[in-house]
């Protein structure tokens, strides 16, 4: 049941990124929370993308969350997947592929920093999949983002165990929350 549950999250998302090409972006909501040079960063990404933060910021405020830290995450926790084009067909690859050999898949989105040619193979997208929290980090640090801001983009896909420990791990949670729904 889990398995057929994840098939349709996944399948939904695709569906939501193919209407999102469709559908204009409301830019005054990032405006409301982002600075101007984090807002141009969230202007660097795919529509799509765009939408899939909003969504996960509106369900946060939704739920009463105003933090601005949490917000600006939300906003701009994707953003590192605009270094490099990541395509619906890709995104399809590397959920198959972590799904069907996960193992391989980590292996294939490895990246040192240093090897840029790689991002010019059939491992890109494995790359863009596993790196863009990192990247997401990167270019929201040197826009100015707070460091708790900047530390829920870099961790939004890391896995929590057990109970939250500390604010960080408490925002990095509802984060979670919301961008799983979303």
């Amino acid at each position: 049941m889990r398995l057929i549950g994840r098939a349709l999250y996944r399948l939904r998302q695709g569906l939501l990124a193919i209407i999102s090409h469709f559908r204009a972006v409301d830019i005054g909501e990032a405006a409301e929370v982002l600075s101007p040079p984090l807002l141009a960063l969230f202007m660097r990404m795919r529509r799509s993308e765009q939408h899939h933060c909003l969504r996960v910021m509106r369900m946060l405020r939704a739920q009463g969350h105003d933090n601005k830290d949490l917000l600006t995450a939300a906003l701009l926790h994707d953003v590192g997947k605009s270094r490099c084009s990541f395509g619906l067909r890709e995104r399809v690859m590397v959920v198959l592929a972590n799904w069907l050999m996960p193992r391989r898949a980590r292996r294939w989105g490895q990246f040192d920093g240093t090897e840029w040619q790689a991002l010019r193979t059939w491992r890109r997208p494995f790359i863009v999949h596993q790196q863009h929290s990192t990247w997401s980090a990167e270019d929201m640090l040197a826009a100015g983002a707070s460091p708790m801001a900047v530390a829920l983009a870099c961790r939004h896909d890391e896995k929590l165990n057990g109970q939250p420990q500390n604010e960080e791990d408490r925002l990095l949670m509802l984060l979670q929350q919301a961008d799983d729904r979303s």
